[in-house]
């Protein structure tokens, strides 16, 4: 500390005497110097004290005192400032970890979609945050029979609803080969789910198989968001109700399944609780606005609907979302 006092109090004479830019411009150096080697602000203060008191031999009693006031305020000011750099350094260390792990769930989650020449088949799935709480899963079932694609929800955000939806995701790609019977798959997640997830946190989900052959849709739901079925015959939509318990809530749960007919121009829309939850409107009447924009726009592709439901809910809302928006459209 003695010789970091003799440096500054030359540096403090030079610029007293000459005032120049130059001596500016060394102590700005000096400062660094300082910082380097982790001097505190009180220390600081203290050194420009002893200097001022060497420099000057006649300096009034009262002033030192109002510099032993300076040191103690800045002795709480280097404790907060130095806490505060630290959080600034958690922060960034959290912010980098965050981005690696939604680079992983984004891997984790990514799937494919089957191009088949008799569906369109479109998806989007936007996260409020970083890490998504929703999940589309979709894939060809013996290659050639049937499609088979899941729509789910944790209930909950952040990395909790994140690391649950890729075990979520692993659990489906493990039954991709088994009996694909959507209420089996719904009663192998739930044990799975209920086995390993927290009981505060419970996970919605839409499963169906269509039947390529036949282009019969067979669906089951876990508590999830009703879909909506649009028949192209006579322009009318259906809600696909499927009355079946949230995943993860009780250990043996029995899911019904249910079976509809898919014709020229029908579609099927599979959504989240996140699009029908717009703010200041009832859910019922939010579903009536998806079922204007969606035929509205019956003529576009899958893709192109669920671009449009997205963009259009965005503008009612302002921009602002209230939760994870994900919807998925099966289109003949």
């Amino acid at each position: 500390m003695q010789q970091l006092l003799i440096q500054y109090k030359q540096i403090l004479s030079d610029y007293i005497a000459n005032r120049q830019e130059q001596n500016l411009y060394v102590g700005q150096n000096y400062v660094r110097q300082l910082m380097k080697k982790n001097v505190a602000p009180e220390d600081v203060i203290n050194i420009h004290k002893k200097a001022i008191e060497e420099i000057y031999d006649d300096l009034p009693e009262k002033l030192s005192y109002a510099y032993e006031f300076l040191i103690e305020v800045m002795v709480q000011f280097g404790l907060k400032f130095r806490e505060h750099q630290s959080l600034l350094i958690k922060q960034e260390e959290l912010r980098i970890e965050m981005d690696i792990a939604t680079r992983i769930q984004n891997h984790l989650l990514k799937t494919t979609v089957p191009q088949i020449e008799s569906l369109d088949i479109g998806m989007l799935s936007i996260p409020l945050r970083q890490m998504n709480g929703d999940c589309v899963y979709c894939f060809l079932y013996d290659k050639k029979d049937y499609l088979s694609f899941a729509v789910t929800d944790v209930v909950g955000k952040g990395v909790p609803a994140a690391l649950c939806m890729s075990m979520v995701k692993n659990g489906l790609e493990t039954l991709e080969y088994a009996n694909n019977n959507p209420s089996h798959v719904l009663e192998v997640l739930n044990r799975i789910i209920e086995k390993s997830v927290d009981d505060s946190m419970f996970v919605s989900s839409f499963y169906g198989r269509y039947d390529l052959a036949n282009d019969v849709l067979t669906y089951g739901s876990a508590g999830h968001e009703p879909g909506l079925y649009f028949r192209a015959s006579d322009e009318s939509f259906h809600d696909l109700e499927s009355k079946g318990l949230l995943l993860g809530v009780l250990p043996e749960v029995k899911y019904p399944q249910f079976d509809i007919q898919l014709k020229e121009n029908d579609f099927v829309v599979i959504m989240t609780d996140g699009v029908t939850e717009i703010r200041d409107i009832e859910v019922n009447e939010s579903r009536n606005i998806i079922k204007e924009i969606t035929y509205l726009h019956r003529h576009l592709s899958a893709q192109e609907i669920c671009e449009k439901v997205y963009s259009e809910l965005q503008k009612l809302q302002d921009y602002a979302m209230k939760d994870d928006f994900t919807i998925f459209i099966l289109k003949k």
